[in-house]
């Protein structure tokens, strides 16, 4: 029975991903996470949502670490940009595993990863070729992911000092 409770929660938490991941401006996500954690009547409920959440981003920032460091195999400036997004593995995975403890500093890991990401479009910006393009494609992704990642940290907090990103 547990194992379908924790299934039915990371499908429940796929859906609700697709839905949020339309493009949109500045950080909308917040209230569609509030929403779903304020109607759960159990604030529990709101970290396998924030896991789930988590473990996506994770994932994105890994594949495409791999990503650069397959191209950088031929092409040196990638170099960089990899050090960027295994940076960004880094922070992510530092937010998981703090994300119960302390939803404060999970915030804080996850949004010190968006330095990083400007960092990559700053330096692939003026470039045109195939990879460089992909990039740009899959950091945009990043971004979405990382503006996600940083809401749901804050849903899970269960204090209101940070009140003012969810209006």
């Amino acid at each position: 029975m547990a194992t379908f409770s924790v299934l039915s929660t990371f499908a429940a938490a796929a859906i609700t991903l697709q839905l949020l991941l339309v493009p949109a401006s500045a950080s909308p996500h917040m209230k569609y996470i509030d929403a779903i954690c304020d109607r759960s009547h159990d604030q529990d409920y709101c970290n396998p949502l924030a896991e789930a959440v988590m473990a996506l981003t994770i994932a994105h920032a890994e594949k495409t670490a791999a990503f650069v460091a397959e191209t950088g195999k031929t092409d040196q400036t990638f170099t960089e940009y990899h050090k960027a997004y295994l940076a960004v593995v880094a922070d992510l995975k530092s937010a998981n595993l703090k994300l119960k403890q302390s939803p404060d500093t999970a915030h804080y890991d996850v949004r010190s990863s968006t330095d990083q990401m400007k960092r990559v479009e700053g330096l692939v910006a003026s470039k045109n070729d195939q990879a460089s393009t992909t990039l740009k494609e899959m950091t945009v992704q990043m971004e979405k992911l990382l503006d996600l990642a940083a809401s749901a940290a804050d849903a899970v907090d269960d204090d209101d000092e940070n009140i003012h990103r969810r209006v």
